[in-house]
């Protein structure tokens, strides 16, 4: 998909890359994925990350900590 300003933006990025965003590893990000703590779709055999679902996440981390400072 590509935006108005010509920037392409992915919709779906592959484990790694999603990984790679996170800046955590590959096995961790699979982890994060069979957890349910990060959403993922599969397409034929290919496992791949909504751009959306690493927002939420982080959201989530950034809500949690939140929570935990506020209760201390």
């Amino acid at each position: 998909m590509t935006s108005s300003n010509g920037n392409e933006e992915q919709l779906l990025l592959t484990v790694e890359a999603a990984a790679k965003r996170l800046s955590i590893g590959r096995t961790k990000m699979f982890h994060l994925i069979a957890t349910g703590q990060v959403r993922s779709v599969t397409i034929g055999t290919a496992r791949r990350v909504p751009a959306e679902a690493l927002t939420e996440f982080v959201s989530a981390l950034l809500n949690e900590a939140q929570h935990k400072t506020s209760a201390a």
